[in-house]
């Protein structure tokens, strides 16, 4: 064994981070009448999300295929921020999903939808309080500190086609966090931290929500999404100073997300100002 192999053989020996086994999540999640078609597992790849985006355009993917990555070495967030984790520390993967009954205005909702269902799935499967910051992020708490624990990236895979990522931290320990604001379920003291049964109610809470919302025309007051999302969301009720492009912001009380996923923020001019792009700073409550 070279000592490059002798290295990478020692970053796979952590017994707490057992490999998730494709056989058996397919077994579980591909069936008949179902959204998932395929899931994958790779050991090691730079974005699910990339590879996944073209595997999509280049017609090798089906909607509902599902790649999972054991480690990302470029995974990426909103804004092209960089996520990286130790292998085996989290979940990261990429769903294909073709909402060719939904009007493309609407698409915008899937991130929102996607960090409903992974709080979902993972206050079930892990029973740990998870809540929303918008647009993408989720957070836990950890010694009475917000952090977060994971985020979500949707990115467009041709005409028909929409890639979602979801990274979520699991097992990563205090000296393992990229930042101190990190957190990982573990540290919120999860009950569970096996991958398997995290990765399965995430996803079957994603199915579930998809088809209600497909069923819907894509209309989030219909199928209960905007409502369940308010319900779940960290940001209203707070002050929050947003970061526009072009170098602009604006602070005010995060007070609604809109029927288009907006955040609508009211300003002490008495502006409700609707923001759809940007970074949302939570300000410390006086």
């Amino acid at each position: 064994m070279t000592p490059r192999d002798a290295s990478d053989a020692h970053r796979w020996s952590d017994l707490d981070r057992p490999p998730l086994n494709a056989a058996a999540l397919r077994r579980g999640l591909v069936r008949e009448g179902g959204l998932w078609s395929d899931v994958s597992v790779v050991p090691r790849t730079g974005s699910t999300n990339s590879d996944l985006v073209a595997l999509a355009v280049a017609g090798k993917a089906a909607e509902g295929a599902v790649l999972v990555a054991e480690e990302q070495t470029a995974g990426r967030g909103r804004l092209d921020r960089q996520w990286s984790a130790p292998p085996r520390s989290g979940l990261f993967f990429s769903v294909l999903l073709r909402p060719a009954e939904v009007p493309v205005e609407r698409w915008g909702w899937l991130p929102l939808l996607t960090g409903v269902a992974v709080a979902t799935g993972l206050s079930r499967a892990a029973g740990v309080d998870t809540a929303l910051k918008w647009p993408n992020d989720l957070l836990v708490t950890v010694g009475g500190e917000e952090r977060k624990a994971g985020g979500i990236l949707a990115e467009r895979a041709g005409p028909d086609g929409v890639v979602i990522g979801v990274g979520v931290n699991v097992t990563l320990r205090t000296d393992e966090l990229p930042v101190p604001q990190a957190g990982s379920l573990a540290l919120a003291g999860a009950v569970s931290t096996d991958r398997d049964p995290l990765l399965r109610a995430v996803l079957r809470s994603l199915e579930d929500w998809y088809g209600r919302w497909r069923a819907a025309g894509g209309d989030p007051a219909a199928c209960g999404l905007q409502e369940t999302y308010a319900a779940g969301c960290a940001t209203l009720g707070r002050e929050v100073r947003a970061e526009l492009p072009g170098d602009r912001s604006l602070t005010g009380e995060a007070v609604a997300v809109d029927g288009d996923g907006r955040l609508v923020i009211a300003t002490e001019e008495g502006v409700q100002q609707p923001v759809g792009a940007g970074d949302i700073i939570h300000l410390h409550r006086q």
